[in-house]
């Protein structure tokens, strides 16, 4: 089984997510949920060169009162019945509650990893705020911002800037050592 991995943040990555005065929002209900263009496809191709696939999303929103956790599980069940996510890790703590599954802290990612026996520096992290950014570079993946041009706090650092998951798949599988472990895969199965 493949030890790399692409986290990905959910809201503005995997899923369209509602803005407000230039600042991204969680969907607040199933009507809501839009699957941004080129994703179905861009996750395929990444599953396809043997990569994990994890979202990772912060959903302080129910620890605020103004989300159901019930409403967040059921938006999480239906990614992973329309699409090939291996696992979606959510942290449902508020800023105050100091936990360490909250990015910008790498909890959520560091956990899966563990679990799956992922190795961090093999493995990247999409996302569109700096929260997940920073979440990746302290958990050891090379990066890829999503730059929306919100009205909010930059990323200090990023390896990649993209535009959107399809051209960070694109990144990702043109780099010479992904392309390096497929002809190795494909070479192992020759035999």
């Amino acid at each position: 089984m493949s030890n790399r991995a692409v986290f990905l943040d959910r809201d503005g990555v995997i899923n369209r997510a509602p803005v407000r005065d230039n600042r991204p929002l969680a969907p607040a209900n199933l009507g809501e949920i839009e699957i941004l263009s080129g994703v179905p496809e861009a996750l395929r191709d990444l599953k396809a060169a043997g990569f994990h696939l994890i979202v990772v999303s912060n959903q302080p929103d129910v620890a605020r009162g103004t989300l159901e956790r019930t409403t967040v599980e059921g938006i999480n069940a239906r990614l992973l019945a329309d699409l090939p996510l291996d696992d979606i890790r959510v942290c449902y703590h508020d800023n105050g509650d100091g936990c360490e599954c909250r990015k910008p802290k790498p909890g959520l990612i560091t956990a899966a990893a563990a679990d799956r026996n992922i190795v961090l520096s093999s493995s990247f992290l999409v996302g569109d705020r700096w929260r997940d950014i920073d979440a990746g570079r302290r958990a050891g993946c090379k990066t890829f911002y999503i730059d929306y041009g919100y009205s909010e706090r930059q990323p200090e650092g990023w390896d990649y800037r993209v535009k959107s998951l399809a051209e960070a798949a694109e990144i990702i599988l043109s780099l010479p050592i992904v392309q390096a472990r497929e002809t190795i895969a494909r070479n192992e199965q020759d035999v």
